[in-house]
This record gives C-alpha cells, structure tokens and sequence, in this order.
C-alpha cells in the first residue's frame, strides 16, 4: 500500500509552485482562480482512457454510481417505514414542493445567513472601492501597493467585530493586544514562541471552559454590557481560527529577527515564497497586526493565511483577472445548488441525529455514513469558497481549502493536503516543521493530530478520532518505505497493488471520519457489527471493496491526466 499510490509521497512538505493554467478533462476541478499551480517532472504515463480495462470500469460506475444515489432518495421518502423518526428534524424547502433537511446547525448557520454576509461583502468591496479612489485624488497617483488600505480594513473590522460579536469584541482586541505584545516583547527570544504557544493554549481552554465569559464576571455593575450581544454572540466558538493567526504573526516575526529579508526588487513571490520569506520589523507592527488578524474576508471561517502572504499581497499585489473570479463565482454557485439538491431529496443528517436506521440493510446503512460525509464535505467547502471569493474581489489571494473531492483520494497524507489545505499548510509551518518533519514522522504526526483534535474540540470523540488518524498512517509509511514507486513503479503489477492498498486506506479514512465527525465511536461500532455481523454485509463488504478498486483506478488515471495537463498536485 505505498504512500507513493501512484503520484505522493510521504512527506507533507509542498514543492516549488509555479503558474500554469488546466484545460479539457481536468479544468473541471483543477482550474482554480489562484496565483499558483504545482508541476512535476515526472514524465505522466500514456493514456489507459479506452482501454478495455478502463471500459469495464466505466461499466462498473455507470451501474454503481446511479444505486449509491438511489439508496439514500429511497430511505428519505415519506413512505418509508422509518421515516416518522426523523420527519420532526425536516423543514419546508424550496424545490418541487420538497422538505429540506436544514437540521445540522453549523452548516444552517451559513446557509439561514447568505444574504446577510452577500450584503456584507458587497458593502465591503464597495467601501474599499470608494476609499481606493478617495485616496488616489488626494495623493494624485495609485500607489502600487495596497498598504494604504491598512487604515480602512481596521476601521471596518473594528464596526464589522461590534456587529457580529457585540461587546464582546473589546474581549478579543485585548487578547489580541496581549498576544501582540507577547510577540513583540520578546524580540526573537526562544521564551516568544514558547509563551505565545503557552498563551494561546489557556485562551482557547479558558474559552471553552468559560463559554466567551461575561463582563459581570468581573464586576456586576458591567453586567449591562452583556446586553448587547451583536447577531454572533458565541465568539469563542468562532476563535479558534482567529487563535492560528495570532501564532503565525508571533511566530513570524520571531523568525524575522532570526533571518535577514532575502525579497529584492519587484519579483512577484509565490504562495510558498510569500509564507517563508520574512518582511523588516517596520511591518511587524500592531496597525498591520490587526489588520491581519481582523481581515474581515477571512475573520469568521478562513481559509487561513500567514502574516508574512496577507504582508506581501499588500506590499506587491497579486494579478487576480476578474474571469478567473467570475468563474470561481459560477463553481461556488453550483456547489451550493448541488448541496440543495442533496439536502431537499437525501435527509442523512436528520437520518443519522435520529439514529433511524433500525432495520436498514447493511447497504443502506453505509450509504447513510457515505452521504452524510459528503455532505460534512460540502458543508466545509461553501463557507471556506464564499470567503475565498470575498477576498479574491478584494484582493488577496488566500489557500485553496478544498483541491479535491472527498471522493477523489485515496491516500491518508494526500487526503489531509487536500482538506482544510490552508490549515495543513499552517501545520506544517508551524508545528510539523518545528517537530522535526520528516526526521520522526510516526511521532510528530501523532502530536499533529492530536492538536488538531484538541484545536477542533476538547472532547474524547475528537481526541479518538486524530488517534485513528495517526494509527491508520502508520500502515502507509510502512508500505511506501517497503514498496517504494522508485524502485517497483515501472512493474505491471505495481498499480493493482497500490489499487488495494488504496482501498483499505480508504475505508480507513471513511471508518476515522465517521467518528469524528458524524456518528461517533458508539454508532461506528453499530455499523461496523451491522456490515461484518452477517453475511450479507460481508458480501457488501467484499462488493464495495470491488466497487472502490474501480474507483482508485479512475483517480490513478485522473492524476495522470493531470500530469499530460501540465498540473502536478501532491494530494
């Protein structure tokens, strides 16, 4: 099972980036408005497309992929037996006289308030836009740089912060005042990095412990300005991401004083040169330090960038052409149609909280855990692309959440590069690198995913659920450094065999996600005993097994094409 499967390898650190641009086949979910692309040497192999091999698979899926739709249409219908379980979760929807199941609060959180943060981005560009223009008249030029555009980010985030969190808001500019003066007091010191971790550990338990506290905590007679709550009360729910950006200005500048700017003259820097190359201590300062941490694009869920890219992209500007976000616009578009659809005719979510799933075949049973992972997907990739967009009409081009379709890996290491990739690069910025990287990797991956599971939320389920993770690396390494593709690559048997390998790390990834992130370790073990308990779940086993190979085999090939498009992406 090498971690290789193909195209990865087992490092996470990225390769150089360059631009390039994908047409044809893979421009449909590779042709992201970005300043970047990656490229690999490697010479891609030729096309398999219409080979008898692969016309068999396209058999396979053209049967497969219409039942896995079908199964989870057919237990939503008020017919069936079970549906009086859950029918009290559904609401009235919008499409062909359909109830939609809106029942998961985080996801009903963005979708119940898309009109309100559309309006808030519109005043927001057109602010900048006014401001941009005032400022041009009354020095007679346009500066080629943005950071005239310091003063009015702090004043809008200032009145955006009071709007969203009421004044709660003074909490968090004094955390981030106390953070900023940790940072800067140590001036490169070991203790600054030291103290900004130790900080922000105690800020996000003390969070959750305290539930965002109130200010009649300290005195009763302020106890009148817990009133004013603004439309987002739970701020301490929303700062964990808020807390990433406060290690990455500290931990920025600390390397600053360690390291000598090494960004002359104009160059344009890549993604990877603007994160690592350092700015002089003048722009490590508390104005630009706010207007970093309060971006407001990017204040409520990401993607998350470094101090050092927001800096550079202020200080030398990235060429984002207007089709390139009008296109990012129309995907962003389909994507939450395609999520209505999904929530107006499969209820899964409301299926699974409900737990009516009594008499489901084994079938049926996985296809409810299948979906309601899509839709955990889905859910996660609307926010981070409506932000992304938000900010790429303002100017600055953040990470790429999600590069790839859930359904589209079949590696632990590349899955994780493909999920959340602007928190990975975070990690591996700021805790795997730091860790010792590659030099331990069983051990650092471990502690990785154990912050990542603590970072998300203090509970066992979260904390098994990164130790699943870790454990179920483990096997990946140990075929990658057994079964390298430099040495077994060019064999015939080598790709089946990475085909197999994928498909235990698939159902590896499903089983570890399911925990985490939807039904528990209590419903895990139910479906686990309702799949394997009988035979007729081990013939499921044994067929969806079959199914997944064909799948992998399309993906193998897919990366591939990616390769002929002149794209190389390592996930």
């Amino acid at each position: 099972m090498p971690t290789d499967l193909r195209s990865n390898r087992h490092s996470f650190e990225l390769d150089s980036v360059h631009e390039t641009k994908a047409r044809g086949l893979t421009a449909l979910t590779v042709d992201i408005p970005s300043s970047h692309q990656y490229h690999r040497p490697d010479k891609p192999q030729l096309p398999r497309w219409r080979t008898p091999e692969f016309i068999c698979y396209y058999v396979v899926a053209a049967v497969v992929l219409p039942i896995m739709a079908w199964v989870p249409i057919r237990l939503s219908s008020s017919s069936h037996i079970n549906y009086p379980f859950y029918d009290h979760r559904l609401s009235p929807g919008w499409l062909f006289g359909r109830e939609v199941d809106n029942s998961d609060s985080q996801y009903r959180a963005f979708r119940n308030n898309i009109p309100a943060l559309t309006l808030v981005a519109g005043v927001f560009l057109a602010l900048k836009s006014i401001y941009t223009h005032l400022v041009s008249r009354s020095i007679s030029y346009l500066p080629a740089h943005r950071l005239h555009l310091i003063p009015f980010l702090i004043t809008f985030s200032f009145f955006f912060l009071l709007g969203l969190h009421g004044t709660s808001a003074f909490k968090i500019i004094f955390i981030l005042t106390v953070n900023y003066y940790i940072g800067k007091s140590c001036q490169g010191s070991r203790a600054g990095p030291l103290l900004t971790w130790l900080f922000n550990g105690v800020i996000l338990f003390a969070n959750e412990m305290g539930e965002g506290y109130r200010f009649a905590m300290l005195h009763p007679s302020l106890g009148i300005l817990d009133t004013f709550e603004g439309v987002y009360p739970r701020w301490h729910i929303s700062f964990n991401i808020t807390m990433l950006r406060l290690v990455s200005f500290n931990m920025d500048y600390f390397w600053a004083c360690s390291y000598a700017n090494s960004a002359n003259g104009e160059t344009p820097l890549t993604e990877k040169q603007r994160a690592n190359t350092p700015h002089s201590s003048e722009y490590y300062s508390y104005k630009n330090y706010l207007a970093y941490v309060l971006y407001p694009p990017l204040y409520i869920a990401g993607p998350i960038i470094t101090f050092n890219n927001f800096m550079w992209q202020l200080r030398r500007p990235t060429d984002i052409p207007t089709r390139l976000i009008l296109g990012y616009a129309v995907r962003f578009l389909a994507c939450l149609l395609t999520m209505e659809f999904i929530l107006h005719y499969m209820y899964v979510v409301a299926i699974k909280d409900a737990k009516a799933w009594l008499g489901d075949t084994p079938m049926e049973i996985s296809m409810i855990g299948f979906w309601n992972l899509l839709i955990v997907w889905l859910k996660l990739l609307l926010p981070w692309r409506f932000f992304r967009l938000w900010a790429l009409g303002s100017g600055i081009d953040p990470p790429e959440n999600m590069v790839r379709c859930m359904v589209n890996n079949y590696s632990a290491f590349g899955f994780w590069r493909s999920w959340h990739r602007s928190y990975n690069l975070w990690i591996i910025r700021y805790i795997y690198i730091p860790l010792g990287g590659t030099k331990n990797v069983a051990v650092t991956t471990v502690l990785v995913f154990s912050f990542v599971a603590l970072w998300h939320d203090l509970s066992f389920r979260l904390l098994a659920w990164g130790w699943l993770i870790s454990l179920f690396i483990l096997p990946e390494l140990l075929a990658s450094y057994l079964l390298p593709q430099s040495t077994y690559g060019e064999k015939p048997w080598y790709r089946h065999a990475c085909a197999v390998g994928a498909i235990l790390n698939i159902l590896m990834m499903i089983s570890a996600n399911l925990v985490g992130f939807v039904i528990g370790t209590n419903g895990m073990l139910y479906m686990v005993n309702q799949i394997v308990g009988s035979w007729e779940g081990l013939r499921f086993l044994i067929g969806a097994c079959a199914c997944i190979f064909v799948g992998v085999q399309l993906m193998f090939e897919y990366r591939e094409e990616e390769m002929r498009r002149g794209i190389y992406r390592r996930c």
